[in-house]
């Protein structure tokens, strides 16, 4: 059911950012802006649904690894993706030191799972088991294509209503208001922003209690939250624009948000996630033992 309602959700948020596309330029340029902003929507649209996850894994510099490289990774993951009756995902581990991880990918079929050197040197097996149960949950929900959609057709907003800001608004010269493209540049990129919000914030409460069930474990993955709370902070990552079209996906914020930050954060408090895995293992008899 979840795969199926996050189906709906993605064509729900194609629609709505290709018509945020043919808004703005129509707003910009008229009719010309119009037949424009429908052709950048059909590219982004075709570029976030097929090559989301290689835009993904470039930002982070990851690369795939063997079986003999990772086998305690290869391992888990394998034995994970048997129990779900899913295709085993193409794995890869990112140079960086600060402690995350990230699915990406269309489907099952198309998934990859990354993870940082950082994570695979601070957690035990059990808490990396949770982890990437939680990472394939994400494939599973099919949750992963709405944030990779939402990334790139909110950053490419983001720049067309940066044109608004020259253009204004109408069909000619005479028409233009210099207004309009102060609206637009203002408006447009936090429009989609609170898209991208709202998917993100429900989905890693979907993912965390998805994962803590495929694993059998939510202390495991509660425990290894506060660890990657306490390895982000630590070592946050610079705010680079491929890095923040990326920091949705991974399981914990890679940035240091204080303030307004915090406030348009792409991840729920991990203290409340933390509280609902913990309240999960205690009211659910599956995970007494």
């Amino acid at each position: 059911m979840n795969g199926l309602a996050n189906g709906i959700k993605t064509a729900a948020l194609l629609g709505l950012l290709s018509a945020a596309f043919i808004l703005i330029g129509g707003a910009i340029g008229g009719t010309r802006g119009l037949t424009i902003g429908l052709i950048i929507a059909v590219l982004m649209n075709g570029i976030s649904y097929f090559y989301s996850d290689r835009i993904a894994l470039a930002s982070m510099h990851a690369r795939p690894v063997s079986e003999a490289e990772q086998p305690v990774m290869y391992s888990i993951v394998r034995e994970l993706a048997t129990a779900a009756h899913q295709p085993m995902p193409r794995l890869y581990v990112s140079p960086t030191m600060q402690p995350n991880a990230f699915a990406t990918g269309r489907n099952p079929r198309h998934a990859a799972v990354c993870a940082t050197e950082g994570i695979l040197q601070i957690l035990d097996r059990r808490e990396m088991r949770a982890v990437l149960g939680h990472e394939l949950s994400h494939v599973y929900n099919r949750d992963i294509l709405i944030s990779s959609v939402a990334a790139t057709l909110a950053a490419a907003i983001t720049y067309i209503a940066q044109f608004a800001l020259f253009f204004g608004g109408g069909n000619d010269d005479r028409d233009r208001n210099p207004f309009v493209g102060l609206i637009m540049l203002i408006l447009a990129p936090i429009a989609a922003g609170l898209i991208q919000l709202a998917i993100s914030r429900s989905r890693e409460y979907q993912a965390d209690q998805s994962g803590a069930v495929l694993s059998d474990d939510p202390l495991a993955l509660a425990s290894a939250l506060r660890k990657l709370q306490a390895g982000t902070q630590a070592l946050p990552l610079p705010q680079q624009p491929a890095l923040v079209s990326t920091s949705h996906l991974m399981i914990a914020n890679p940035f240091r948000g204080q303030g307004m930050a915090s406030l348009f954060a792409t991840h729920p408090p991990m203290e409340q996630r933390i509280a609902r895995l913990e309240k999960l293992a205690k009211s659910d008899p599956r995970f007494w033992k």
